[in-house]
């Protein structure tokens, strides 16, 4: 089968400059297979030990990217955007969805292939989880639904879900909003099962974004 989708976490450039040559090796040949082309700024500090920043390494591998996703924290450790440090005074869904934003649009403007920018918020309640997420694309950005659990299983993985259904989403040609919605809804599903995989198919993230109070 033809390969039309090419998605890679920051997880890899992480562990060595070998493994960031190997990524730039495999992001110019999907570039010119006209292949679309994801990454997740998913940031691990403990990983990045081989004496370069985040930010020195990044961007090179980004300018690839069809479709970013990130936190605008992840975002400003991996790529240098600039992050309201005191952001999390405000206490403001608006403060949070307002800085994505401009985050997303500072994407776009560094890396000009990129043409989507997602970002994600998960914040702790006690045992529990409040989790939303952005999208912005065609220069317009779209919420998602909020979803609250008082409980969650496991936080592995929630990411990765919530990329898989923005791929899947966009790849299905979805509304922008539906998408995110989607996505997070993905999260939340895996958030409330126990280890890294996740066990639900698309009804059941489908019943998920629709019946979640």
């Amino acid at each position: 089968a033809e390969v039309d989708w090419f998605h890679f976490s920051a997880i890899v450039p992480a562990i060595s400059r070998n493994l960031v040559a190997v990524c730039d090796e495999a992001l110019r040949f999907a570039e010119k297979k006209n292949i679309i082309i994801s990454a997740d700024l998913n940031y691990r500090k403990k990983l990045w030990q081989y004496g370069e920043q985040p930010a020195e390494v990044m961007p090179e591998l980004i300018n690839y990217c069809d479709v970013v996703m990130a936190n605008i924290w992840s975002a400003n450790t991996l790529l240098g955007i600039d992050v309201d440090e005191n952001i999390h005074d405000k206490k403001s869904k608006d403060a949070y969805t307002d800085h994505a934003y401009n985050t997303s649009r500072e994407i776009i403007r560094r890396f000009p292939q990129c043409k989507t920018v997602a970002n994600t918020f998960r914040f702790d309640e006690g045992e529990g989880i409040h989790y939303y997420a952005t999208l912005y694309h065609n220069a317009q950005q779209y919420i998602s639904r909020e979803f609250r659990n008082n409980k969650i299983q496991d936080k592995a993985g929630s990411g990765d879900c919530f990329m898989a259904g923005l791929i899947f989403g966009l790849k299905n040609e979805w509304d922008p909003k539906s998408t995110v919605d989607f996505a997070a809804a993905a999260a939340l599903g895996k958030l409330q099962e126990p280890g890294d995989l996740t066990n639900n198919n698309i009804e059941a993230v489908k019943y998920i974004m629709e019946n979640h109070e």
